[in-house]
């Protein structure tokens, strides 16, 4: 069974799956196959809708509780990439999940923070690296793993342009820095980062832990967890809330829809109507009439002034 997992992460790697999904996907085949007890071309429909049945059940083995239906649905999506794969190899005749059918993932409201206070987390940020990370997640959008790959070369200081070089789904942008973001990110750069920095290992890295390497990405969960309770904000966040709040309040500034970046636009609509409860002070598209040529003026402590017209994609 190992040999049908390695073969397997193999396709994943050849189809450019990110490295994350490279280990995930098969890991999720090697437990079903644990469960079964059965190689591949021995599984039946039955033995899926029992194996669903069980994760349903299955502890979380990461902390307490059950596993979420995300978790679920990926196991399952493992499950039906490694049976189409195989049948597209003539190792299997029929897929046993072709005619199975499980409930999607339900998505609750998403977590968006107001523009007041997103001004609260910079005006509480008591570092230059934290104000950093709050542009790069939130000004710039990044995802918190494009915010730990990002390199020094990435970020062009002269011409006010950020590089995301390899983001979801192996996907690169330019994302055009205004004024206050660059100058921000400049002062970590030339006064806070040599500080964090470490002779003895080098690194091309632009934000550093406390012990001069790459930053990870639980650092930054706790990094902006810790501001959460010195901004006093009692809301269930996480990091990557900072991009849902950027994407509704372009909106609500007046971008266009299928101008907020790879959102498809149900997805921006879902954004948009997040704009009523959280951006009530924010003209809306319908009022500004401003569609392929945009000016944004945000929060002028968050960094999102603009002043310029631009007419590509905000690449959040």
């Amino acid at each position: 069974m190992e040999g049908i997992v390695q073969a397997f992460k193999i396709h994943l790697a050849r189809l450019g799956y990110s490295p994350g999904s490279q280990s995930m996907l098969p890991a999720c085949v090697a437990e079903f196959l644990q469960y079964t007890q059965r190689l591949p071309a021995q599984i039946r429909p039955a033995d899926i809708t029992r194996y669903h049945a069980y994760l349903q059940q299955r502890p979380n083995r990461r902390r307490a509780g059950g596993l979420s239906e995300q978790m679920i649905y990926h196991q399952l999506y493992a499950l039906r990439l490694l049976f189409i794969y195989m049948e597209q190899t003539a190792q299997i005749t029929a897929s046993p999940m072709s005619g199975l059918s499980f409930p999607q993932p339900r998505h609750g409201p998403r977590a968006i923070l107001s523009p007041g206070e997103i001004a609260q987390l910079f005006d509480s940020a008591q570092s230059l690296r934290v104000k950093a990370m709050l542009h790069l997640c939130y000004s710039c959008g990044l995802r918190r793993k494009e915010a730990v790959q990002l390199n020094i070369r990435d970020i062009h200081f002269r011409n006010g342009l950020l590089y995301v070089r390899a983001g979801k789904g192996a996907k690169r942008r330019v994302i055009p820095l205004p004024e206050k973001v660059s100058h921000d990110l400049k002062l970590y750069y030339l006064h806070e980062r040599p500080e964090l920095a470490s002779a003895v290992r080098p690194t091309e890295a632009f934000l550093l832990h406390s012990q001069g390497g790459r930053i990870s990405g639980n650092t930054l969960n706790e990094l902006f967890k810790r501001l959460l309770d010195q901004t006093g904000l009692e809301k269930e966040m996480s990091l990557h809330s900072l991009r849902h709040s950027i994407a509704t309040h372009l909106l609500a500034n007046g971008l266009a829809l299928e101008q907020v970046g790879h959102y498809t636009p149900g997805t921006a609509r879902a954004y948009a109507r997040e704009i009523a409860t959280t951006c009530p002070g924010i003209r809306g598209p319908e009022s500004t009439g401003i569609s392929a040529s945009w000016i944004i003026s945000g929060s002028a402590a968050a960094g999102t002034t603009i002043r310029k017209q631009y007419t590509g994609s905000w690449p959040v």
